[in-house]
């Protein structure tokens, strides 16, 4: 997809990678709707870049009914949705509350997928659009202390997945983006607890991780979209363990060749 022109909306785009890709797609002569919780600095961003704001709680059902469309009526039809916001709530699953939970897949898995439900029909109605879902390597190897947030990476693995099969076809794309460690807050949090910093510093030592900067990622989540990429795997050294986890689905994928994907 060319990008000038498009409008792009990014979760989670306060700080962190979604910052990230929300200056690289502007810097491409995108458009950006911004959306994140903390509003002061999503305003400041998006004044920035010539975007529009939209501060929304994506784990509150409240914020997140209706957003896409709210968003449209503010600056136009989204041609590009990138679910970046997330958390990892790293930590002994047994003292996990019934809040760390509900928020955790709220915000993680339920509110990418229901931001696919309320986009996806627009841009099919449209003749354009393309999806980003940013995952984690954790999604197909989950270390101690992440059990939430690995589930949660790995049903939006799956979502994905299913939704490419369901667009088979169509002019909507997708892009599954699985990461390692990017230095942010988020690994900040998640190296705090004990069994799963001594869990990277084992891959590390291994080299099979390896940090990457989160303008790495945006760049390359960038480019995804403008060459319809089904995938970004970063680093590229830990290649081999997202290949296993999609073995399965491309195996089926093969098998389904030729059968209709729509309804008629």
């Amino acid at each position: 997809m060319e990008l000038a022109g498009r409008r792009v909306l990014v979760t989670g785009a306060s700080r962190g990678i979604g910052e990230a890709l929300a200056e690289r797609f502007a810097g491409a002569g995108a458009r950006v709707a911004l959306v994140a919780r903390s509003e002061g600095p999503l305003k400041d961003l998006a004044a920035r870049l010539g975007g529009t704001a939209h501060a929304a709680d994506l784990a509150d059902p409240e914020h997140l009914a209706g957003l896409v469309e709210r968003i449209e009526a503010d600056g136009g039809p989204v041609d590009v949705l990138v679910n970046n916001a997330g958390v990892d709530t790293t930590g002994a699953f047994v003292k996990a509350s019934p809040s760390d939970v509900e928020f955790l897949y709220r915000l993680n898995l339920v509110a990418p997928v229901e931001l696919c439900r309320q986009a996806v029909p627009r841009m099919l109605d449209r003749g354009r659009g393309h999806i980003v879902n940013v995952s984690s390597l954790a999604g197909v190897g989950p270390f101690p202390g992440m059990a939430m947030y690995a589930s949660s990476k790995a049903g939006l693995n799956q979502f994905t997945a299913g939704l490419r099969a369901d667009l088979r076809g169509t002019p909507v794309r997708t892009t599954l983006v699985e990461l390692g460690l990017i230095p942010t807050d988020m690994a900040d949090s998640a190296l705090g607890y004990g069994p799963t910093q001594r869990s990277f510093e084992r891959t590390y030592k291994l080299h099979l991780l390896a940090d990457v900067p989160r303008e790495k990622v945006a760049e390359a989540v960038v480019h995804a979209v403008r060459h319809d990429q089904r995938h970004v795997r970063l680093p590229r050294r830990a290649f081999l363990f997202p290949m296993l986890g999609e073995a399965p689905r491309r195996i089926v994928e093969l098998m389904l060749t030729g059968v209709k994907h729509q309804e008629e």
